[in-house]
């Protein structure tokens, strides 16, 4: 058995190995218009998002504009949006934590990365002087910028339903997918438990938007794109069906 010493040394050389089976495997993949869950990979996220990200953004031709993530931490840990960045040199990104010693982590990745990242020191709050739309005004980010990724463990559903001055062309948010697919239930503070898929789903539709993924996070694109990634008539019905991720309606979804 080896030691966790060999472990941690073979560690980037596995990784790396695994990079370069999944980016020879891409052709082949969009060749024969795989869906989205095909795509999950790895770099600094937890449940392939950074692939996904990517795809997605493939799809839609964006490989430059702006994107918006909290908590972001160091910018990089467990982040669904640095990858992406870091391939992408003229992309930019808010980065938002409000811890202070994260946020001291996230000002040394920024300074590595030539202006890309703008970040801020504050805790979100669905509405009043930290909310999402306030403290985005007083950036650059365009009112339709490009991904929103939404991760606080607690209040997304709240901030995502307070958010109304943006509209983001894809968005990433948290949600707790051991609650059954049906049952509604948002997140009341009372209880370690995150807004179920139900109720996120129901959200999103309502502020134009449709479910396309989902694996731990919810990824969801603005209904006047779908079609640029190759799916149409996305109903309830069809968007339930990425909660299990057992299968598709469409091939390339």
């Amino acid at each position: 058995m080896l030691s966790k010493e060999i472990k941690d040394i073979l560690r980037p050389a596995k990784q790396s190995i695994q990079s370069l089976i999944f980016r020879l495997s891409l052709p082949i993949k969009r060749l024969r218009k795989l869906p989205l869950k095909e795509f999950r990979f790895n770099y600094f996220s937890q449940n392939g998002e950074d692939g996904v990200v990517e795809e997605i953004f493939r799809r839609l031709k964006i490989n430059s504009g702006w994107m918006v993530e909290f908590g972001a931490w160091d910018g990089k840990y467990a982040s669904n949006t640095f990858h992406f960045l870091k391939t992408h040199p003229e992309m930019h990104a808010v980065y938002i934590e409000g811890d202070k010693k994260r946020y001291d982590d996230l000002l040394e990745t920024t300074s590595l990365m030539h202006g890309q990242i703008l970040p801020i020191n504050a805790y979100i709050t669905p509405g009043g002087n930290n909310s999402l739309d306030n403290l985005l005004g007083k950036t650059l980010v365009p009112v339709d910028f490009d991904l929103l990724s939404i991760d606080v463990d607690s209040i997304d559903y709240q901030i995502w339903e307070g958010f109304r001055m943006y509209t983001p062309k894809v968005v990433i948010i948290e949600i707790h997918s051991s609650i059954p697919l049906g049952v509604e239930y948002v997140h009341d503070g009372k209880t370690k438990w995150h807004t179920s898929f139900e109720s996120m789903r129901k959200l999103g539709n309502k502020k134009g938007y449709s479910c396309v993924h989902h694996r731990g996070n919810m990824f969801f694109v603005r209904n006047d794109l779908l079609k640029n990634i190759g799916m149409y008539d996305l109903t309830e019905q069809k968007q339930n069906l990425f909660f299990a991720q057992k299968g598709s309606i469409y091939r390339n979804m």
